[in-house]
């Protein structure tokens, strides 16, 4: 019979390997004797050495374990696509004073806007719901994993006693992953363009709240992809009709000519998490 993986016969996969695998090797490495060579940063083994993985030549290296790290773990867990959500980590769940506004128009603005982070949550929910009948391998629920329109979303999942991924980024500031990301699906970034390679790369539908320059970067950023034909055309949706209204004229730039005058209806707006919802079964209706 076949020994486990450190029994040195198979490995987890079950493909039989008989050298000494890098977790043992590490093992021996550390309890080799202290001495001025041994305790010299040359002698380290150059995959547990993270003095030497951060060094700049090495950026290649780092941006391919980014991609590699989440990617195996997502496909180990199953999950076949999701659906992606957007906003703003500014926006306070109701009842929850705005704690980033920094005057009092700021204040009544973000409080106001707290439906947004309501209609997140029914939306992630009812994601999850019909993931559920797919054994929470399809429509998983993805967000930046930070507060806000974030929590919201991986709230809602956790409602429905779903999974979902919190993608979050290393920032000057908090960033924490929020309480409702599942911890096994709970990532940490450093490089901003896999952060959203992985955002996408699983996308059933991109949901969009208002938000600030990170979300209008992502927004755009999918919207790109998407008029260009670099990816296939998904549901898009642009919560909050009146904000984004305000803040982009998308057909101003039809009339001008920088796009075409289709692109427009590359987005679909809503106002509420049940027309989000359908929008996303009836394009996927006769598809599936």
């Amino acid at each position: 019979m076949a020994k486990g993986r450190n029994g040195g016969s198979r490995r987890k996969d079950g493909v039989w390997d008989p050298l000494k695998s890098s977790s043992t090797d590490r093992q021996r490495a550390e309890a080799v004797p202290k001495t001025p060579q041994t305790l010299s940063p040359a002698y380290r083994l150059a995959y547990v050495d993270e003095d030497f993985l951060c060094r700049e030549e090495l950026r290649p290296i780092r941006l391919q374990l980014e991609l590699l790290k989440t990617e195996m773990m997502l496909t180990e867990r199953g999950i076949k696509s999701t659906v992606v959500m957007f906003g703003g980590a500014r926006i306070p769940a109701p009842g929850q004073s705005a704690w980033a506004a920094r005057n009092d128009i700021q204040r009544v603005n973000l409080e106001a806007a707290s439906v947004y982070y309501d209609e997140a949550r029914k939306f992630a929910r009812l994601c999850s719901k019909y993931s559920a009948t797919l054994n929470f391998h399809e429509y998983v629920i993805v967000t930046g994993g930070g507060p806000g329109v974030m929590e919201a979303g991986n709230r809602g999942a956790a409602d429905e006693g779903a999974p979902s991924i919190g993608l979050n980024i290393v920032l000057p500031h908090e960033q924490a992953p929020n309480a409702y990301v599942t911890p096994e699906l709970s990532f940490n970034f450093h490089y901003f363009a896999i952060r959203k390679m992985h955002f996408m790369v699983r996308a059933k539908a991109i949901a969009v709240f208002p938000g600030g320059f990170g979300t209008l970067d992502e927004f755009f950023e999918c919207l790109t992809l998407i008029q260009t034909g670099r990816m296939e055309r998904l549901p898009l949706i642009l919560f909050g009709e009146s904000f984004w209204r305000r803040i982009i004229n998308f057909e101003a730039l039809a009339e001008f000519g920088t796009i075409a005058p289709d692109d427009v209806k590359l987005i679909s707006f809503v106002d509420t998490a049940e027309a989000a919802w359908k929008i996303v079964q009836d394009f996927y209706e006769h598809r599936e």
